[in-house]
């Protein structure tokens, strides 16, 4: 398949959150080091050239934040955001289910979701030619902030396990 034919799938766990007295979970903000961080994912993005054309975003404040905090970064280039209430918690069964309804003429999706299910979602769909550094390190941990980019042949309605190739896992934070 020739290279314009890729997809990319970019699964992002949200930036730190805090946790407020009395707040419920999905209602919890970003920490002070959450906005601090939260950009600099979009700056890694633009200087990757991995501008996603469609974004899912967990319903959850802290992922809605991080993903504006993307957004800013991105500028005009970046989408309009769809909130997904079903990425909140979910499992990476749940995470997958939802993207295989992605229009097949999305190039690029950004996914802002949650842990476990994030790093869940990308070690079952890391195929065996995957970056093999890129993927010990999503494997061993995926802290707040982080990301994970895998590249994709098939439709998006077709993925399922161990069909797209992790090329990059990175957790961009300040120098």
């Amino acid at each position: 398949m020739s290279e314009h034919h890729i997809k990319r799938l970019v699964i992002m766990r949200h930036a730190k959150s805090d946790w407020p007295m009395g707040v419920p979970d999905h209602d919890r903000p970003l920490a002070e080091r959450g906005h601090r961080e939260a950009p600099l994912a979009g700056k890694w993005l633009l200087k990757h050239k991995v501008v996603p054309d469609f974004i899912l975003c967990s319903s959850a404040l802290r992922t809605r934040q991080t993903c504006t905090w993307v957004c800013n970064e991105l500028g005009e280039k970046a989408p309009t955001p769809k909130l997904e209430s079903g990425l909140y918690a979910a499992s990476a069964v749940r995470m997958l289910a939802i993207i295989n309804h992605v229009p097949d003429t999305v190039g690029t999706l950004m996914v802002f979701a949650h842990m476990p299910g994030v790093q869940d979602l990308a070690m079952h769909l890391a195929s065996r030619d995957s970056d093999h550094e890129a993927y010990m390190d999503a494997a061993s941990h995926y802290p707040t902030s982080a990301l994970t980019v895998m590249e994709l042949e098939k439709p998006w309605a077709e993925l399922d396990g161990q069909d797209a190739k992790l090329t990059h896992f990175a957790v961009p934070r300040p120098k």
